[in-house]
Parts: structure tokens; sequence; C-alpha cells
């Protein structure tokens, strides 16, 4: 890649996971190597049983029990968050990958996992060779200032309101 940019994927609304997969799928159909580290979550989602199993270009690690973080968070999710970044930015700095993605990486700021200035500078350390993904919730507004690109996903209907419940091969 010539020249990569800081991308972020946020709001309250449906979408952002999904935008950061899509972006992967993308990058992989055109033989770049992608790094997907999802912060928070963990388990074996129906979107990472299908990409471990279409795509050998994209890595993917989980850095997280799988729950919310109310409150105030576990020690072990503060590790687990730490141990994320930490490998995020092995991946974004050893030139291996073309694309690195930090999934949920913005509300592991919210939930107290990670600093604002710990993502920033990872920020500041990107390659210029390096495309990065920052996905979740409530992006700080320094994240937002440093970024070239943001999103903002807004929900406007959804049928959670309605009582639907979260469907596999759907939401999850």
């Amino acid at each position: 890649m010539q020249r990569g940019i800081v991308q972020v994927y946020t709001g309250d609304g449906k979408g952002k996971t999904t935008a950061a997969l899509g972006l992967a799928l993308r990058a992989a159909g055109a033989g770049l190597k992608i790094y997907l580290g999802q912060f928070i979550k963990k388990g074996a989602t129906s979107e990472i049983l299908a990409l471990r199993r279409l795509h050998p270009a994209i890595a993917v690690r989980q850095y997280g029990r799988g729950c919310f973080v109310r409150g105030k968070p576990a020690p072990g999710d503060i590790r687990a968050a730490r141990k994320g970044l930490a490998s995020l930015q092995r991946a974004m700095l050893g030139r291996k990958y073309d694309l690195v993605i930090g999934d949920e990486i913005l509300c592991a700021i919210t939930a107290g996992l990670l600093t604002t200035g710990s993502v920033l500078r990872l920020i500041t350390r990107k390659p210029s060779s390096v495309e990065l993904v920052l996905t979740g919730r409530n992006a700080p507004a320094g994240v937002v200032r440093r970024a070239d690109l943001v999103t903002e996903m807004r929900p406007v209907k959804h049928p959670f309101a309605r009582g639907l419940p979260a469907r596999k091969g759907i939401e999850f």
C-alpha cells in the first residue's frame, strides 16, 4: 500500500464491526494482509468462523472475556486489553500487515481498559504504509481529530426496539 490512513467507525448504530470486516474482505481480495484484533469480544462468532474458513490472509486475535464491562473493570479485563494493544502495535510496526483493525478498541477506552493517550500513541506510531481502522462507540475527540476518515453510525430504526432478539448470522 502506498499511503495508509487512519479510519474510525463510531456511533451508537449497528454496523461498525461489519464495516471493518467488509474492508478486510475487500483488502484480502486485493492481496493485502490483514490483522484483526478484537477488544472485549471473545468466542467464535459467525463472522470470525467465516474469516477463519474463507481467508488465511486475515489474522484474527481476541482480547477479552466476551462480556460487557460495567463499573470498575476487573484486572483481567485490563490485562487483556493491554495485551491486545501491544499485539496491535506489534502487528502495525512489524510491517507484515497492510491493514490493522482494532475492533471495539474505542469501547475499551470507554470501559476504562485503555486510555485515550495509549490509542493516540498507537496512531502516532502508525507507519505510512499501514491502514489503521479503529471501531467502537464513543470515539474520544482526540482520536476523531487525529483520524483521516470518521464515519458515525447512527440508529434510525432497529428491530431490538420491537423486542426482536439478536439472530445468528445477522447480528452475531
